[in-house]
């Protein structure tokens, strides 16, 4: 139930503070089901795109990517938590407007910030194979 009502948060948190976002209902679709874009610069959630972003490597190289460059400060770890984040994988493949909806403090917030702004850039999500502005939600377990 605490992961439910986390996620939910997430979403809210997504819709009210991110920049112009296209929801579901805003979408509009053509006789066959596909989705018409409707701004060059809106950002879509990923839920009804055809193409969603994608890491090059995948969702384990990813992973990998955030252990290999997060930056512990202790060596034995004394705390333990989540970070929920969100950013927008840009129609070019960088990642932009990163932010940190909740983290666990000791300076993890800055630490996951800087490591996403290192990334390589991703490949952008499509729609009627054009890139578009994608909104992406991260959730990162740690120990420090």
């Amino acid at each position: 139930m605490k992961k439910v009502l986390i996620l939910i948060l997430i979403s809210l948190t997504q819709t009210i503070f991110s920049q112009k976002i296209t929801r579901i209902t805003d979408i509009h679709k053509d006789k066959n089901g596909k989705v018409i874009l409707q701004d060059e610069n809106a950002i879509y959630i990923p839920i009804d795109i055809e193409i969603k972003p994608e890491f090059l490597g995948g969702r384990v190289k990813f992973n990998h990517f955030l252990d290999d460059n997060y930056k512990k400060s202790n060596k034995r770890p004394t705390h333990q938590g989540k970070l929920f984040a969100t950013f927008i994988i840009e129609k070019d493949g960088s990642l932009s407007d990163i932010k940190v909806l909740r983290g666990i403090g000791f300076g993890s917030e800055e630490e996951l910030i800087r490591v996403l702004k290192l990334s390589p850039r991703w490949k952008a999500g499509k729609q009627n194979n054009k890139e578009i502005r994608t909104l992406y939600s991260l959730v990162f377990p740690i120990q420090i």
